[in-house]
């Protein structure tokens, strides 16, 4: 017999070489119909791979990140055999698992794959799903894995094997195809139901440009059509909501190829949405304790090498200033931490003036492959919302729930309800990656996990996702079309301290090490915008929006009194704009519309004797005459139940 362990602490027994499926199916028969993965000791497994010995079993079902990546990685295998039988002679390479469905690249030689074939490619791939071939692993010696692939003239394969250990190789069959696979698949490939190419793209071999092209097919699946239809629809809003498009319609920023790729220009509606949002935290901030600083642009290369950032990032970073003195570089900052450190060096302090809170909107600079880049969420030069808090260890853990209660109300404030918490922790079998002791990282994530506890926040432990110098929390948020993001971050450092000398007087009159906290609830500005742009389709909420009211006079007799409403709602700080063109009243609303403008104003002969406008909301709700008083009330409340005080 041996004895399992399961996520809810329960430990059963079993005969050896029972499998994930036994265990399920002694949990309930519904749970055994629906487990598609498993992972044992850390390991992910099939669920009919025999267990012989003791250990911990998580179940995966299609409702499980785990169960959607051993799902889609199963789907690759499907879409390589249909693209085998269809296309005689192809070289297959990879075909993992992504965020959403999977892709293969795939040598075509003399065959080309273009949109028209999908629906073949499709029609192909639902076929050798619906005969439910099981999908077996088998360990097979290098010799034989080499003497396979070579006989196939796949160099490609070969060179993945030629890296692989004897003993470690193993292949997975499924119907008539076999491939090179660590494993993580579903019992059997009826279980996909639904399935579609997404795209083509070029792809170099192992992602390098001196490497031969290949081409990488796109595809997602589904174990039921119904899904595959809401997730193109899904597709279909995410295009109208694109923020590269809103951008561009709202006239809030822009890019320029003789500024460079991944700069991007901000215009007059995106410079002030950006500065009501930087207020909107400042005030926040100082509410909270802290203080704002300003560091350059640029630093001594030594600066980031005595930090870690140049060892870890330099070689892929912009490349080093040098000035017309001998052995002198300077570096475009990638970082803001390293400067807070010597501001906080600027002088010495006592434990009776800790914490320090030093907070800054300082912009970075990192160089993105331009593969990479992608409107404002992977740019090359971007502004954080940074802050580096310097504390007492007995400090740390009051701190740290200051932050998660600032991080909170951000995200309340903009309208991000549905969120994970993520807790990044080293991974133990790779210490070099990390710098500093094993003991102050233990302390680092323990302070997190026991603030994320108290806060009784729903988290989730991921190993190896740390940075380099510490354990982080991450807020991962679902938008409103169900995609995930990762938004506001902060990091518990016992490291740069210790390598900047940072020091404080202790009540003993000796000194000790403070403890670093590094946060920033919205991330990357640029990145943030980008993500609310298309979380709220343009429609930001009333206090943040750059247009909140637009009034719209019949006619030219009637422009006299617009700009007495005008005037009045400045006066109010309600940001409204004047339309006065030649135009009929249905097209400026049209327009107004488009742009998003929560609330037009119209205004005529009956309003200018009352003393009133007519109030019609965006998406087409009157809200008939009212005072402009009452207007403003309205706009008062209505920014009052969002934004909260913190």
């Amino acid at each position: 017999m041996i004895k399992i362990s399961l996520p809810d602490g329960s430990v059963k027994e079993f005969p050896k070489g029972s499998t994930p499926y036994d265990v399920a199916n002694s949990i309930s028969s519904g749970l055994a119909r629906n487990v598609i993965s498993a992972q044992y000791n850390k390991e992910v497994v099939e669920v009919v791979t025999p267990l012989h010995e003791d250990g911990s079993l998580i179940l995966y079902t299609w409702n499980d990140e785990e169960g959607k990546k051993a799902f889609w990685h199963s789907s690759s295998h499907i879409l390589a055999q249909a693209l085998e039988e269809l296309y005689p002679g192809i070289k297959l390479t990879i075909g993992p698992a992504i965020e959403n469905g999977f892709y293969y690249d795939v040598d075509f030689g003399e065959h080309v794959l273009s949109e028209k074939d999908f629906p073949l490619v499709e029609k192909k791939a639902i076929e050798i799903a619906r005969g439910k071939h099981e999908f077996k692993m088998r360990p097979v010696s290098k010799k034989e894995a080499l003497d396979f692939y070579t006989s196939q003239q796949n160099e490609f394969k070969v060179e993945l094997i030629e890296n692989l250990e004897d003993g470690e190789i193993t292949f997975c069959d499924h119907d008539s195809f076999t491939d090179l696979c660590r494993g993580g698949h579903i019992p059997n490939t009826g279980i996909v139901k639904a399935f579609k190419i997404m795209n083509v793209a070029g792809a170099y071999w192992r992602g390098d440009e001196n490497n031969k092209q290949l081409t990488r097919v796109y595809g997602i699946s589904f174990p039921k059509q119904k899904e595959l239809t809401e997730y193109l629809a899904l597709l279909e809003e995410a295009k109208k909501r694109d923020h590269r498009k809103l951008g561009r319609e709202l006239e809030l920023f822009t890019f320029s190829k003789k500024v460079g790729q991944g700069l991007p220009l901000w215009l007059p509606k995106g410079a002030a949405l950006r500065e009501r949002l930087e207020n909107f935290l400042k005030k926040a901030q100082k509410k909270a304790g802290y203080e704002m600083v300003i560091s350059p642009h640029i630093g001594q290369k030594e600066l980031y090498v005595t930090s870690g950032h140049y060892a870890k990032y330099g070689e892929d970073s912009f490349q080093p200033i040098h000035t017309p003195k001998a052995d002198e570089e300077f570096l475009l900052k990638p970082m803001n931490c390293p400067h807070h450190c010597e501001i906080y060096n600027a002088k010495p302090f006592s434990y009776k003036e800790l914490p320090k809170r030093y907070a800054e909107f300082g912009t970075v600079y990192r160089y993105e492959q331009s593969g990479e880049l992608h409107g404002l969420t992977r740019v090359r030069g971007f502004t954080q919302d940074d802050a580096h808090i310097f504390c007492t260890p007995d400090q740390l853990h009051q701190e740290f729930l200051n932050v998660i209660d600032l991080s909170l109300y951000v995200l309340g404030s903009l309208g991000f309800e549905d969120f994970t918490v993520q807790v990044s922790i080293r991974d133990p079998e790779k210490p070099e990656k990390y710098i500093g002791s094993l003991d102050n990282w233990e302390k680092a994530e323990n302070a997190i996990l026991n603030a994320a506890k108290e806060k009784d926040l729903n988290y989730v432990i991921e190993e190896g996702e740390a940075a380099f110098y510490g354990p982080k929390l991450d807020f991962m948020v679902k938008d409103a079309l169900n995609r995930r993001w990762q938004l506001g971050t902060i990091q518990v450092d016992y490291n740069l301290p210790e390598r900047f000398d940072l020091t404080y007087k202790g009540s003993d009159n000796e000194s000790h090490r403070p403890v670093m906290i590094h946060r920033a609830p919205f991330g990357s500005m640029e990145r943030f915008i980008a993500i609310l742009l298309e979380h709220t389709g343009g429609n930001f909420p009333l206090w943040l929006i750059p247009d909140q009211a637009i009034i719209l006079p019949v006619s030219e007799k009637h422009e006299k009194y617009a700009e007495k409403v005008l005037n009045s709602l400045e006066n109010h700080e309600i940001r409204a704009l004047l339309d006065v063109r030649n135009e009929t009243v249905g097209k400026k609303i049209r327009e107004a519309e488009m742009k998003k403008i929560p609330f037009m104003l119209i205004v005529g002969e009956k309003e200018e004797q009352e003393n009133s406008i007519s109030v019609r909301k965006h998406g087409g709700e009157d809200l008939g005459t009212i005072s402009i008083e009452g207007f403003v009330n309205l706009v008062e409340k209505k920014i009052n139940s969002t934004l909260k005080s913190f």
